[in-house]
């Protein structure tokens, strides 16, 4: 790898570049806290060589959701369960208006 490759993904949000102790303090919370929405497959950190968990900060994102809901009192597997819903309702939205695109332009004889 070299120097040009290390840059490029520094803007990749699915790279995996935070530890898990590092991740956990990014978001303010414990690596126990990490472990249980992984553990409820909200998550799936990659594994480094050595099998310790990497995040990527899109992973980072979706923890710092559920610890949103979480400190608002929503047990943990009921914040993993919103967070997926929210993101299963996100993508029907997003192919319903693809069709919509897509039947208007046949409609519009285009």
């Amino acid at each position: 790898m070299t120097a040009d490759d290390s840059y490029d993904r520094l803007d990749d949000d699915d790279y995996p570049a935070y530890t898990m102790g590092r991740a956990a303090e990014m978001l303010g919370t414990t690596q126990g806290f990490l472990r249980a929405i992984g553990e409820a497959r909200l998550i799936t950190p990659l594994r480094s060589a050595g099998g310790h968990r990497r995040y990527s900060r899109y992973q980072l994102r979706i923890a710092a959701r559920a610890r949103e809901l979480v400190d608002h009192g929503t047990p943990v597997e009921a914040a993993c369960r919103i967070i997926i819903l929210e993101d299963q309702l996100e993508e029907a939205r997003r192919i319903n208006a693809e069709y919509r695109r897509t039947t208007s332009r046949h409609t519009a004889g285009i």
